[in-house]
């Protein structure tokens, strides 16, 4: 019984915090802002459900509703922002007719639209889902010659229906598409200018971008006190979920048995890494990442392989040499009173690279540049000027896994992500400032 009164207790807290409140920026009258810009071309003013707002009849004839640039922005702006929205209509349709109530759709995309079928008695709601087309399908008749309120929550994947006030339908769907694409139309009575044509009365339409939408539509429902019915409800949904959780248990205790079983089976363990399989004990290296990695037993162990400094003699630089880990030694260049290491370039009457010690000659055609010659700047090693703000990083520098390529003035440059720090002054590969520090792979 403890568990009832805890449930009860959290019913009543969850309605009452669902109280809902109206917020005229997050809310659009359709046919008032369609009335307001004189696009009710083809439709006809009429008595409705009530005096307080207009209503308008649609006849089989033509008629293009929909909205204009600004108002069709406005929706587009609000479904962009939120991820759950209220659609409210009253409607009056003609016995036995089929139509579109209401539609927001680029070419044949349809982002949200609501049908009614007199012909199948079933309402229909179309959506997207991530660029595909989505329908759900509701079974009830509107079509009836007779005054009907209608209500269609969408909360991420929760749907309710409303009709006349009753919660006839509720569902989990895929999560609509919220964004719009530019260039969509809304309509209201048609899909298009001769597709879905609505034939009856629409009042009351309107599209509302906060929780609980629908009770703007039927004020009784925002109640914080459950009825006898709620409560019955409750405690049948209690029943069933004891149910489930008993038959859940027996799976429990089948799925415990079997892997107690399978535990003692002597089963090779094999590792994933960088899209390849490595069976147990099998040793493999990571460059990019400098690392050596083993598996073990099913787990991916790697350790940083250590790089002792360089120590170059007077005569040489520490440089990256393309398929090692660790900088190699190499013979300096001395030109025109400056240090090049190997592989660094110079321009002053002709473009010269070192290379064994010797700034050798080289030829390079430099490519034509979309920039003033004020906006070009000459890179650090090269002999071809680029145009300021270059990407230097697109040129593949290659960064550890604990740093990242950075753009500067005249370069490319690793740099040790936030919590590492470089080792032995090199932000190429980086380690956790607080990390012991580990012993390589050799």
């Amino acid at each position: 019984m403890d568990i009832y009164v805890a449930l009860f207790s959290l019913f009543f807290f969850t309605k009452a915090a669902l109280a809902f409140g109206s917020d005229q920026d997050y809310q659009i009258d359709i046919i008032n802002e369609l009335d307001l810009a004189n696009a009710t071309y083809g439709i006809t003013q009429v008595a409705g459900l009530h005096n307080s707002s207009k209503a308008f009849l649609f006849r089989d004839v033509g008629r293009a509703v929909h909205a204009p640039a600004h108002i069709t922005e406005k929706v587009v702006q609000l479904f962009k922002r939120k991820s759950e929205f209220t659609f409210l209509a009253s409607i009056q349709q003609k016995s036995s007719t089929s139509g579109v109530i209401f539609s927001i759709h680029e070419s044949e995309h349809s982002y949200f639209e609501l049908e009614s079928s007199g012909v199948r008695e079933e309402i229909r709601y179309h959506y997207r889902f991530k660029g595909k087309p989505r329908s759900e399908s509701f079974p009830y008749r509107l079509a009836d010659g007779q005054w009907h309120k209608i209500a269609l929550t969408i909360s991420a994947t929760h749907l309710l229906l409303h009709v006349d006030c009753n919660r006839i339908y509720e569902r989990v769907i895929d999560p609509p598409q919220m964004e719009i694409t530019p260039g969509s139309g809304v309509w209201l009575g048609q899909h298009s200018h001769k597709h879905g044509l609505f034939k009856g009365v629409i009042q009351d339409v309107k599209l509302i971008f906060a929780p609980n939408g629908y009770i703007t539509q039927c004020p009784n429902l925002n109640r914080t006190c459950p009825t006898c019915s709620d409560f019955l409800s409750l405690v049948q949904g209690i029943m069933d979920l004891q149910e489930i959780l008993a038959k859940m248990t027996l799976k429990l205790n089948y799925a415990e048995t079997r892997l107690t079983q399978l535990e003692g089976c002597h089963c090779e363990r094999t590792c994933s890494a960088n899209g390849l399989v490595y069976r147990d004990k099998e040793l493999w290296v990571e460059p990019e990442n400098c690392r050596n990695c083993a598996c073990s037993n099913g787990v991916v162990e790697c350790r940083r392989i250590f790089c002792p400094p360089a120590n170059c003699s007077e005569d040489s630089l520490p440089v990256h040499v393309d398929g090692t880990c660790c900088k190699k030694c190499r013979p300096r260049c001395t030109y025109m009173g400056q240090n090049f290491s190997e592989g660094q370039r110079f321009s002053s009457r002709s473009c010269r690279e070192c290379k064994n010690g010797l700034m050798v000659k080289v030829t390079e055609t430099c490519p034509e540049l979309n920039c003033t010659v004020n906006e070009q700047i000459l890179p650090d090693g090269r002999c071809c000027n680029v145009c300021r703000g270059y990407d230097f990083c697109a040129e593949g520098l290659i960064c550890g896994e604990n740093s990242e390529c950075k753009n500067r003035t005249t370069k490319a440059e690793c740099e040790c992500k936030r919590g590492f720090a470089s080792i032995h002054g090199d932000s190429t590969y980086c380690e956790g400032r607080t990390a012991e520090t580990e012993l390589g792979l050799m």
